[in-house]
């Protein structure tokens, strides 16, 4: 397996309501990630898209044949890929392996998604075929309302306060103020979450991300166009040096255990095997905060936290900026926002700009090495990543 590298990112602000069509997201968001590299698009061998709805949203599916059309990669291998919310990583997942294993030498990664131009309602109803459709979705089980069960059943079985949520969401809106591509620049506190309204009991307003759109991307090179790249560009290399994925039952009745989510702690444990390092060595983690009781199950399944006691990492800051684990530097999901299959994208170009110096105001000082994970529906699909920077 060969050395894989980030060697470009671009992003797109997150917004509502955008008139910029799937496709001109797509397109524009790759050819930045091409020009932040220094490449040409007869550099890139493959194109991998991330996407969840566009077939259902916008009567489009062959996103990666379009886009490479669009981005002007002129013949060029292109797939696109779903794993629900996951869609993104595992997009750069297959990328990596691609790179890795020696098929390609530079590819480019887009995640991509418009959610905002249909009535609330049917994206509602898309977003439910991430879970069991026949089980759970076709019997009205929205993900609002699994996520207030899973909730529900972690305040029953540890004592949990409402309260003990509130610090997940101010610090990733307060992470999103000095983030210019957030979809949210508002700060909140304790008594403004605990004063939004209850959206699916006892899931309120403040635990969980928004409906939105968005698109980034990322290329991923080998030597000798990694070396190259990353020489001209005089920024320190920021390597993949994990990639994991791993499953559970798609619907959570099915589960053995409902609390712990086994994709996450499976997934965790083999991308920092696979980077050579433990859980003290990780300087920072990009979770998938779409809802706080995931960012809550997904520090304890990662292992960061013992079960029942994540909230006790958010004390005195430890989940800050300065703090024992950074999460959402951005925003994350709850206030940078989660455009669906965009999302992973998001996340890795984030870990990069940190690990590459370039976090500005938002930067986690010495930060060496980040954990990146993404997933989609409940638990059912995880894929993590380990980044490193080297000198």
């Amino acid at each position: 397996m060969r050395d894989v590298y980030i060697v470009g990112v671009a992003q797109t602000p997150v917004t509502k309501g955008t008139s910029v069509r799937c496709r001109e997201l797509g397109a524009g968001v790759i050819r930045a990630a091409l020009e932040d590299a220094g490449l040409s698009g007869d550099r890139v061998a493959a194109l991998y898209v991330g996407n969840m709805m566009s077939g259902i949203l916008g009567h489009q599916q062959q996103l990666g044949a379009l886009l490479a059309d669009e981005a002007s990669l002129d013949g060029i291998e292109a797939v696109t890929v779903e794993a629900a919310c996951a869609s993104g990583a595992a997009a750069a997942r297959l990328a990596y392996l691609a790179v890795a294993g020696g098929m390609h030498d530079a590819v480019v990664v887009c995640g991509v998604e418009r959610m905002t131009h249909v009535e609330h309602d049917t994206v509602t109803r898309a977003l439910a075929t991430a879970a069991d459709w026949e089980l759970e979705g076709a019997r009205g089980e929205t993900f609002l309302a699994l996520n207030a069960k899973l909730m529900r059943a972690y305040m029953d079985a540890y004592g949990v306060r409402s309260e003990e949520f509130a610090p997940f969401s101010i610090a990733a809106h307060r992470n999103a103020m000095t983030n210019p591509n957030a979809l949210f620049h508002k700060s909140i506190d304790t008594d403004a979450y605990l004063g939004s309204r209850l959206v699916a009991d006892p899931l309120r307003l403040f635990d969980a991300s928004p409906i939105c759109d968005g698109a980034a991307a990322v290329v991923l090179a080998a030597d000798p166009i990694a070396a190259e790249v990353i020489s001209a560009q005089e920024r320190p290399g920021v390597r993949i040096a994990g990639s994991a994925a791993a499953t559970a039952a798609l619907t959570v009745s099915r589960r053995d255990e409902r609390l712990p989510m086994r994709a996450v702690e499976r997934s965790t444990g083999l991308a920092l095997q696979q980077a050579g390092i433990t859980h003290r060595d990780v300087d920072m983690f990009e979770l998938h905060d779409a809802y706080t009781i995931m960012t809550v199950l997904s520090l304890e399944s990662a292992g960061f936290a013992a079960p029942g006691k994540a909230a006790k990492l958010a004390v005195d800051g430890g989940i800050g900026l300065d703090g024992e684990l950074p999460i959402a530097t951005f925003g994350g999901l709850k206030a940078r926002g989660h455009p669906v299959g965009a999302t992973g994208l998001y996340q890795l170009v984030e870990a990069y700009a940190q690990l590459a110096g370039l976090a500005g105001a938002n930067q986690v000082a010495g930060a060496e090495n980040a954990l990146v994970q993404n997933i989609g529906g409940t638990g059912a699909t995880v894929v993590t990543h380990a980044l490193r920077r080297e000198e």
